[in-house]
């Protein structure tokens, strides 16, 4: 297995190699020169494994180069009970007939992005050494909220490495924003951003594929790497958890071996959802695709017509890691559906970055259809959303996931699909405490952030996890805002270059 760029099918790669640079120098993104198939017997075979023994078995197909005994390393190091708060690591509840929740959010960060972010840092660090690279990696990620918390806490004083992570200054939650700017380490810098998402992830891939930055950095013995979805290495782990949840489902007798199965996903990057269309393309039998937008709504509309445009108002909602304009994995998908014609790709992100908007072919118009749904809901539906669900069955949903229930709840009543499905989960309530309490109670009054978390616990009976409820007595670290023209001499200075 190699690694080609979507901009360049030239380009051969190592994973490991895909795995450190992040991003390819044309700009693409790396994706595997095949999707390996996974059988029915070997998904069934899952079910008697452990999660990381589970991911080491997926992860081979995949990463071909490292040893098994690299895999079991990096898996048993970043899949276990001292990272993450329950032995399953990633947690299925039954919501109501034929619809479970897929619970992404167990571990320190109480976000999904943990269960790729764990083990990165040992996907890194393994393929440096294995590709003979003597140079410090400074890692690089915008953040739309949980992405950033989860790559500081999996890199922090990881040696060899430096990791910068830049925010929109009012588009995260107060409690994604405390994670952040209490984050301990010696290896760690944050910094928001006067913008949206959207900039941040400009800026950062303007950064990243900057000849004269990278000669600075390279004279400094250093080199860029990327923790976001971007990298190969932070995507596959995605992968792990659908099949997993697949396999649990056939051994909990829930549906059998060969059943199909929807999958919904609240997503604004397009990674977690890219994901479970690998998994579906390797063998995990999948009816639907659905995809959940908040009000940000480019993807449902990509989804529905195969014109991409950008050129619309940013929101800022209660979902924030979802407020998103610019999908960069939608790149991959594109790339496979297009048969891999790279001055397609080229031609269609071109005119995304010059005109904003770009329109698909017939074909990959018809291949959209036939793989994924998709819907949206604003943040009035979403807090109705997340009451509907508390007062019918006592099980409280973030601003996230309950926008991947409110779709999926259209779309069931649109096309009469009873298949049973399985919603992504991607954050714990106590993050979006504000609009949870809001959604469930109408009204928060003046409470601080930890009195909302305290109040939220008796209203759900969930525990308050440890991570969220110590960040009321740690020092705040970062406090800088910056310009979106400032961030490459930010970038330098903080680097000492």
């Amino acid at each position: 297995m190699f690694y080609k760029s979507t901009r360049n099918s030239e380009v051969k790669i190592s994973s490991a190699e895909a795995i450190v640079q992040g991003i390819s120098a044309d700009g693409g993104l790396f994706v595997p020169s095949e999707i390996p198939s996974i059988s029915m017997d070997e998904i069934v075979s899952l079910g008697d494994m452990s999660y990381a023994e589970r991911a080491a078995y997926i992860f081979k197909k995949f990463l071909t180069d490292f040893t098994d005994a690299e895999l079991k390393y990096c898996t048993e190091s970043a899949y276990n009970d001292k990272s993450f708060a329950t032995a399953n690591i990633a947690e299925i509840s039954h919501l109501f007939d034929g619809t479970y929740v897929l619970e992404l959010w167990h571990g320190p960060t109480c976000a999904f992005k943990d269960m790729a972010l764990q083990i990165l840092p040992y996907l890194l660090t393994t393929s440096l050494k294995k590709t003979g690279i003597n140079k410090k990696v400074v890692i690089l990620v915008a953040t739309s909220g949980d992405t950033g918390k989860a790559a500081l806490e999996g890199f922090a004083d990881v040696e060899g490495t430096s990791i910068m992570v830049f925010y929109p200054q009012d588009g995260v939650s107060a409690m994604q924003k405390r994670q952040m700017a209490t984050q301990e380490g010696k290896n760690v810098t944050v910094c928001a951003l006067n913008g949206n998402f959207d900039d941040c992830q400009n800026g950062v891939k303007a950064v990243f594929t900057n000849e004269e930055i990278k000669q600075k950095l390279s004279n400094g013995g250093m080199m860029f790497s990327s923790a976001n979805s971007i990298n190969w290495g932070r995507l596959a782990p995605q992968i792990i958890y659908y099949i997993s949840t697949y396999a649990e489902l056939v051994k909990d007798g829930e549906i059998n071996a060969g059943d199909k199965i929807n999958v919904v996903v609240p997503t604004g990057n397009f990674g977690n959802i890219l994901a479970a269309y690998y998994a579906k393309n390797m063998g995990m039998p999948v009816n639907k695709l659905i995809c959940a937008s908040n009000a940000n709504n480019v993807l449902t509309d990509f989804i529905n017509t195969g014109i991409y445009d950008r050129n619309r108002k940013f929101i800022t909602t209660v979902s924030p890691s979802m407020d998103i304009l610019i999908s960069s994995n939608l790149e991959r998908l594109l790339y496979i559906m297009c048969g891999e014609n790279d001055a397609q790709i080229r031609d269609w992100f071109g005119k995304l970055a010059s005109e904003g908007r770009y329109e698909v072919t017939d074909d990959v118009k018809a291949k959209l259809k036939a793989d994924f749904a998709a819907g949206c809901c604003d943040d009035v539906q979403t807090k109705a959303c997340i009451k509907e669900i508390y007062d019918k069955y006592s099980y409280t949903l973030d601003t996230h996931t309950a926008v991947a229930v409110k779709v999926y709840e259209d779309y069931k009543k649109a096309t009469g699909d009873n298949t049973k499905t399985v919603i992504a989960s991607t954050a714990s309530p106590y993050k979006f405490s504000t609009a949870v309490l809001e959604a469930i109670e109408g009204s928060v009054g003046d409470m601080d952030e930890f009195d909302k978390v305290e109040k939220l616990h008796q209203v759900s009976g969930y525990d308050v996890p440890k991570s969220l409820a110590e960040l009321k007595d740690k020092e705040i670290r970062f406090t800088g805002v910056i310009g979106r023209d400032e961030m490459k001499d930010f970038v330098l200075k903080s680097l000492s270059l």
